[in-house]
């Protein structure tokens, strides 16, 4: 069985992004938070936790998650 990978850009995180001027800034929507509809879940949290599901960052800012339930 395979699991998806959810691509997440500017993603609930609260880490220092890269930042480069003249880019927009959209920040997408966390697949747990909205199947619980809370924002309790944090991708990544600077010198604390990673969530189970948080699979890495692709540039520019984009989390990879594999939240494995339908959105």
């Amino acid at each position: 069985m395979s699991i998806p990978v959810h691509e997440i850009r500017g993603g609930n995180l609260d880490i220092d992004l890269i930042q480069k001027p003249g880019l927009d800034w959209e920040v997408g929507l966390c697949p747990w938070n909205e199947s619980e509809q809370s924002t309790a879940h944090k991708c990544a949290v600077k010198d604390t936790s990673i969530c189970p599901y948080f699979n890495g960052i692709r540039r520019l800012d984009t989390v990879l998650c594999t939240y494995p339930h339908a959105q």
